[in-house]
């Protein structure tokens, strides 16, 4: 019977003090999602002289849209291998022209919610 207590007590400890950290691990990682696919943007724009059009979304960084003015400029292979998704499993906002710039890209923070504090806060390239 200690045995189980103890057991218990451990466990509540590891919960109190892991839980929080997988909050800030899934705000970095989509952090660093989104730094990535800001790249990807700007080595579109270098070699199409365009963002991708609202429309066309993010999805032109894995496959060329229709209706690239030059599409031989496109790279081969695209701009990055996958989409990712942020870490609550949704996919990645995007809206050209941006609030302070050309594009904004975003999650909605663990609550898909827009706003929020914390764990449930928009994290995007908006500075």
């Amino acid at each position: 019977m200690v045995v189980i207590v103890i057991i218990g007590l451990l466990t509540t400890l590891v919960v109190v003090n892991v839980l929080p950290q997988l909050g800030k691990a899934n705000q970095k990682k989509a952090e660093a999602d989104i730094s990535t696919l800001e790249q990807a943007l700007e080595t579109y724009r270098m070699d199409n002289r365009t963002y991708p059009s609202a429309a066309d979304g993010l999805r032109a960084l894995v496959q060329a849209p229709g209706g690239l003015a030059q599409p031989q400029l496109y790279q081969q292979g695209g701009y990055i291998k996958k989409l990712p998704d942020d870490p609550w499993g949704r996919p990645y906002l995007y809206a050209t022209p941006g609030r302070n710039g050309s594009f904004d890209i975003w999650s909605l923070g663990a609550d898909g919610q827009e706003g929020g504090e914390g764990e449930n806060a928009d994290i995007g390239n908006w500075r």
